[in-house]
């Protein structure tokens, strides 16, 4: 595909990395020279300083014959300008990032696709809706939900009183035959490999390992890992970001007691006027004391999203020492992830990932609904829409050749999830989530064209 990219701030970067590691044909556009430069030294892709809303600019990166525009740079307007002229100019699908979400709650009522907009996407309405659903999911460190939580893929780490540790996948089945869950990629313990599970795959201690789940499947999986939902009630968010507000606002509708910190004192008093249902203090969050007054101790969930990266992460260490059960944190570096689990933070959340999973979508053949890549996994999970013309419909998931690499972990079928096995028939309609490593993506989207 040929994709050009407006915007080589955080986000237009991390896209162009991870396409040009695709060998997808990149042109990224911007006004910054030093940001091109790092960009151009870095990567197999093609830049271009200037303006993206020139049209002679764009008509320099070959508009007319590109087949995505995705435009990120830090301007709502100057994204919602360049994917209007796009699409005038020849573009077959654009991609606008902004940051006002009235927008997207609105965009049907508006009209944005008449005027040349596919697709909104706001990384920081990502932000707070993941942290939402980890919120409701809170023993796994990871979630995910397909068709409004038709099926969910939760993520947790296996501690040694797990009951199928040490028993192999085939093994565990047979042992819970009626259980709605379905592993679908391992990590080992100390390892940056993902493996693919089979049924001769052994669960080992410290593993993370990621599952599909159906309706019930999440409380199951507890049950068996010893792990424990608990229901929260009192939270505590550090940093009066987008995201914070977002997330405050959002939380304050559903749980009884939350709490945001923000430093700057201006800020804070804005928040305050918009914010009734939460408690705003005004107050630097990496003093321990403060954290303390306010509480801290007895807190369900701690949230860190201030634009401060190491701030987030040792204030989440500050509250795990101090019995916080559930602790979330927002980083941008993207090395920090492999970190998470050894040093005891619950959930690393990042903006640039949230953004790109949305927009990858768009890239991948087939009918492609949702997409997501995994935290600390080289894997990712597609949710394909089965057609009368694809390979793999009106046949039994054992009879289709699916890649080792792949797994299918679940269909959903008229609204209904299933974690389905070798005898489940696929039929036209049907949605599948697929978990796959990138070796096997091309294979497997030709079995849903």
């Amino acid at each position: 595909m040929k994709i050009i990219i407006a915007g080589a701030g955080e986000v237009g970067f991390h896209l162009a990395k991870l396409l040009s590691y695709e060998s997808q044909e990149i042109t990224l556009i911007d006004t910054n020279k030093e940001s091109l430069t790092y960009a151009d030294n870095h990567l197999d892709i093609k830049v271009i300083k200037g303006d993206s809303t020139s049209i002679a600019i764009l008509k320099e990166a070959r508009i007319e014959e590109s087949d995505l525009l995705i435009a990120v740079t830090s301007s709502e307007t100057t994204n919602i300008t360049v994917c209007v002229l796009a699409k005038q100019l020849g573009a077959n699908r654009t991609i606008a990032r902004i940051s006002n979400t009235e927008f997207i709650a609105h965009k049907d009522e508006i009209g944005f696709k008449k005027l040349g907009i596919d697709e909104l996407i706001s990384p920081e309405s990502l932000a707070a809706s993941e942290i939402e659903l980890l919120l409701n999911q809170s023993a796994f460190n990871d979630s995910y939900e397909f068709d409004e939580g038709a099926l969910t893929m939760v993520a947790l780490s296996l501690s040694r009183t797990a009951l199928f540790v040490g028993k192999s996948v085939k093994d565990a089945a047979k042992i819970y035959p009626e259980i709605r869950f379905v592993p679908i990629a391992i990590q080992r313990f100390g390892t940056q490999y993902t493996i693919i599970p089979r049924g001769d795959t052994l669960f080992n201690e410290g593993d993370n390992v990621v599952f599909i789940t159906s309706e019930g499947g999440a409380q199951e999986l507890c049950e068996l890992t010893g792990k424990i939902n608990t229901e929260i009630r009192n939270i505590m968010i550090l940093g009066g970001s987008k995201i914070g507000y977002k997330t405050a606002r959002d939380l304050c509708k559903q749980y009884p007691n939350v709490k945001l910190i923000e430093k700057d004192k201006e800020r804070a008093f804005d928040l305050a006027d918009d914010l009734a249902d939460v408690l705003v203090i005004n107050g630097d969050g990496r003093n321990v004391d403060l954290l303390d007054e306010e509480g801290l101790t007895n807190m369900d969930a701690f949230i860190a999203v201030t634009g401060n990266s190491e701030t987030n992460i040792m204030s989440c260490l500050v509250a795990k020492s101090k019995g916080v059960r559930k602790t979330i944190a927002l980083v941008e570096n993207m090395d920090y992830f492999e970190l998470s689990h050894s040093i005891g933070i619950d959930t690393l959340i990042n903006k640039k990932l949230l953004a790109a999973n949305t927009i990858f979508r768009y890239i991948r053949k087939g009918e492609v609904i949702a997409m997501t890549k995994l935290n600390n996994m080289n894997a990712e999970l597609l949710e394909f829409n089965v057609k009368p013309t694809s390979k793999i419909c009106n046949r039994l998931i054992k009879d289709v050749d699916f890649p080792r690499a792949a797994i299918i972990g679940g269909v959903i079928r008229n609204g209904r999830g299933y974690t389905a096995l070798g005898d489940f028939r696929i039929g036209v309609n049907d949605k599948v989530v697929v978990c796959c490593l990138p070796r096997s993506i091309k294979q497997v989207e030709k079995l849903f064209l």
